[in-house]
């Protein structure tokens, strides 16, 4: 079997057999995409909040969560590819997978980001086709997308604290996207006071479904702080979410009212 060489999204050269036939995927979005890129006998492990597509969540092995890798299990599996992402795993696990097996991180923050990622994973596992055709339905659907009205909007991710997205992450470049202005102006996941909140005086917020759970209770929660704000529960899947899960986003962006 041939090798690839090849640079990750952290510019870390990786090195595997190549095509590659045993793929653990360490990030719920990028495992979805490789099950849209047709790899089913080829990826044999994921996480266990890789919940998307259900039949690999109930017959693939799992191999931890996305923070607290079982390495046991991984070994067992011999993956001749790794497949991880900045944010999601944790460093001190990813370096210690490093030291056996080639992994390659995605690192994204941005639009350009999530396709440029999309078209280096088809080209990892040699389905450089497959992934033009997904990435041009990508991009179709989202041209279709109606930009939603230029609203002051903030985000939240988290209760106990109050945590919402900020800028340099993909959320916020999805915001963006779909035409809203995230009233976050400081970097990735800030805590926010009630006092805080009142003060940026959102016209939208955004509560999303993870990795908080947020339910209609929190809606009654906040809306006396805030009683000119339009507050909604928000799919988390389809803001956060960066691999092929975007066709589904584009169609999901088209029927949030604001």
């Amino acid at each position: 079997m041939k090798k690839k060489r090849c640079f990750d999204q952290l510019g870390r050269l990786v090195e595997f057999n190549f095509p590659p036939q045993r793929i653990i995927s360490l990030v719920p979005s990028q495992t979805e995409l490789l099950f849209d890129l047709g790899l089913a006998d080829r990826v044999v492990g994921l996480t266990k909040f890789c919940v998307h597509p259900n039949e690999w969540f109930t017959s693939k092995t799992k191999v931890g969560g996305t923070k607290k890798f079982r390495f046991d299990i991984i070994d067992s599996l011999q993956p001749d590819l790794i497949i991880g992402n900045k944010e999601e795993n944790y460093e001190e696990g990813i370096t210690r997978l490093t030291s056996k097996y080639p992994v390659w991180m995605s690192d994204i923050i941005s639009w350009e980001n999530a396709l440029l990622m999309i078209r280096e994973v088809g080209s990892l596992v040699d389905e450089n086709a497959k992934v033009e055709l997904l990435l041009e339905e990508i991009q179709n659907k989202f041209k279709k997308i109606k930009p939603l009205p230029a609203k002051r909007v903030l985000y939240f991710i988290w209760r106990k604290p109050w945590m919402a997205a900020g800028k340099n992450t993909f959320i916020d470049a999805m915001l963006l996207k779909i035409g809203l202005v995230n009233c976050i102006e400081t970097e990735r996941y800030p805590e926010l006071s009630l006092e805080n909140i009142k003060k940026l005086s959102p016209d939208i917020i955004l509560l999303s479904s993870e990795p908080f759970p947020f339910q209609q209770k929190n809606i009654k929660e906040l809306q006396p702080f805030l009683p000119t704000a339009k507050i909604i529960l928000v799919d988390g899947e389809m803001f956060s979410w960066y691999g092929s899960r975007l066709i589904k986003a584009a169609d999901y962006f088209s029927t949030i009212n604001l």
